[in-house]
C-alpha cells in the first residue's frame, strides 16, 4: 500500500497545479512537490491514473487484517474517488449540490424546508429586545457584542491559551508544537489554519468583518486547540512519523478528510468548553478583556444557542443557489432571513459558496456526525475523560465519514 500511497500523493500534487485550493497542506518529500511543479500533467491523464490506481487497490486487505490497516485502505480508496470527482468538476462536470457532497465528502446532507427555519426563527421572537422582524433585531442585538479592534488580539490570545490548557489536560501534545496568529482582510472565510508540518501552523483570522465575542472561543478552538492544529499534529505524529504513511502528509481540501477535519474542529469547541463552563469563562475573562458587560454573557449565549439551531439554513441557501434554483440576491435574502446574517456577512457567504461550493456541509453535518460518533464510542454513562479519549483516537485515525455514520446507526 505504500507504493499506492506515493502515487496518490503525487496525483494530489498534480491536481494542485490546476486547482490552487486543492492542496490545503503538504509536508511530504520536497522532491515530489518540485516534480509536480516542473512537469505538470493534464486533467485527463490525472483522471486516468487515479482511476487505474483505485482499481489496483481492489478489495483491500483480508478481513482479519488489523483494523488500522483496513481503515487505511478504505481511506486511500475513498480519497482517490473524491479526487476523480473533483478532476471531473475541473474538467467541466456539473454535479448537483447533493451529488457533489456525496462524491467529495462521503456523506449525504439532510434537506430542511423553509417552514422548518421559519419556525426556528419564530422562537427567537421573545428572546430579543426591540420590535420588528427577528433578523434585524438579532443583528442589532449582536452588534452590541463586537470586540473593539484594539482589543481583538488580547481576546484571541486569552482564548487560545485557555483552549490549549484545556486540551493538554486530555491530549498529549508534542513539546515543540506551535502556531502563530495573523490578522487578514478580504477573505471568503472567517478563519483558516495553514498547517506547515513539523507540528507548526499559521492561523489567519479575518478581521474584514466585525469580530463578535463568541468568535474568539470558536476560532481559537476550531483553528487551534483542539481543532485543526491538534488534528494535523496528531496525524503527523502517529500516522506520518510513527507509521510512515505519507498519504497523510497531504491534505486535499475537496475530500472526505475535510468532513472529519471540520466536524471535529467544530465539536472540539464543545469538548474544550462545555456550555456552562464556556459562559463562566467568557463572563469572567473574555468579556472584560473586550470591554463588554459580563453580566450579559448568560443571556447572550442563551440567544446564541437558539441561533445555532439555524446553522443548516446556510446549507439550504448553498443547495438552492448552486443548483441554480435561486440567484445570488435571493441567496443573500435567505441568509439574512433564516441564518440571521448581517448583509455584509451574507454577501461574504455567497463568495464562499462560489469558491468552495458544497464544502459548507462539512461544518455542521460533520459536527453532528463527529459528536454522535464520540458519544457512541464513549458509552452511555461516559465521563468527560471517556469522551476526550474517543475524540483523540478519532483525530489520530484514518476514519471516513461513512465509517463514522455506520458506527452510529
Amino acid at each position: 500500500m505504500d507504493i499506492a500511497a506515493e502515487s496518490y500523493v503525487k496525483l494530489a500534487l498534480a491536481v494542485g497545479q490546476h486547482d490552487p485550493d486543492f492542496v490545503d497542506a503538504y509536508y511530504g518529500p520536497v522532491a515530489w512537490k518540485l516534480e509536480a511543479e516542473s512537469a505538470p500533467i493534464g486533467l485527463a491523464e490525472i483522471e486516468q491514473r487515479a482511476t487505474a490506481l483505485a482499481t489496483e487497490l481492489g478489495n483491500g486487505p483480508d478481513a482479519d487484517a488489523p483494523e488500522i490497516v483496513r481503515l487505511r485502505h478504505a481511506y486511500l480508496t475513498r480519497q482517490l474517488t473524491a479526487m476523480i470527482a473533483r478532476v471531473k468538476m475541473l474538467h467541466g462536470a456539473n454535479l448537483s449540490f447533493d451529488d457533489e457532497a456525496r462524491a467529495l465528502y462521503d456523506v449525504t446532507p439532510p434537506v430542511n424546508t423553509e417552514d422548518h427555519f421559519r419556525d426556528l426563527v419564530a422562537r427567537l421572537e421573545d428572546e430579543l429586545p426591540g420590535i420588528g422582524p427577528v433578523p434585524a433585531r438579532y443583528v442589532a442585538y449582536r452588534n452590541r457584542f463586537v470586540v473593539p479592534a484594539e482589543r481583538v488580539d488580547a481576546v484571541f490570545q486569552a482564548a487560545i491559551a485557555a483552549g490549549r490548557e484545556r486540551t493538554s489536560r486530555h491530549i498529549a501534545l508534542p513539546p515543540d508544537e506551535s502556531f502563530v496568529v495573523e490578522y487578514v482582510r478580504d477573505r471568503p472565510w472567517s478563519g483558516y489554519n495553514w498547517y506547515k508540518g513539523d507540528f507548526h501552523s499559521v492561523i489567519q483570522v479575518n478581521i474584514g468583518l466585525p469580530i463578535y465575542i463568541d468568535r474568539a472561543i470558536d476560532l481559537a478552538c476550531h483553528e487551534g486547540y483542539p481543532g485543526h492544529h491538534v488534528y494535523n499534529v496528531l496525524l503527523e505524529r502517529h500516522l506520518v512519523r510513527e507509521r510512515g504513511w505519507l498519504e497523510f502528509a497531504i491534505y486535499p481540501l475537496f475530500s472526505p478528510q475535510s468532513l472529519i477535519a471540520e466536524g471535529s474542529a467544530n465539536h472540539g469547541i464543545d469538548m474544550a468548553f462545555p456550555n456552562a463552563e464556556r459562559v463562566t469563562f467568557e463572563r469572567d475573562m473574555l468579556f472584560p478583556l473586550a470591554g463588554l458587560p459580563g453580566t450579559e454573557a448568560e443571556e447572550y449565549y442563551r440567544v446564541q444557542d437558539l441561533v445555532h439551531q439555524l446553522s443548516y439554513a446556510g446549507n439550504e441557501a448553498a443547495r438552492r443557489y448552486l443548483n441554480g434554483e435561486i440567484d445570488a440576491a435571493a441567496a443573500v435574502d435567505w441568509l439574512e432571513r433564516y441564518a440571521l446574517m448581517a448583509p455584509a456577512a451574507a454577501q461574504q457567504r455567497i463568495s464562499f459558496f462560489d469558491r468552495y461550493r458544497s464544502y459548507v456541509i462539512n461544518y455542521n453535518v460533520g459536527q453532528d456526525l463527529v459528536k454522535a460518533y464520540v458519544e457512541r464510542v464513549a458509552g452511555p454513562n461516559a465521563m468527560p475523560e471517556d469522551r476526550w479519549r474517543a475524540f483523540a483516537a478519532l483525530l489520530a485515525s484514518p476514519r471516513l465519514p461513512s465509517n463514522l455514520q455506520r458506527s452510529v446507526e
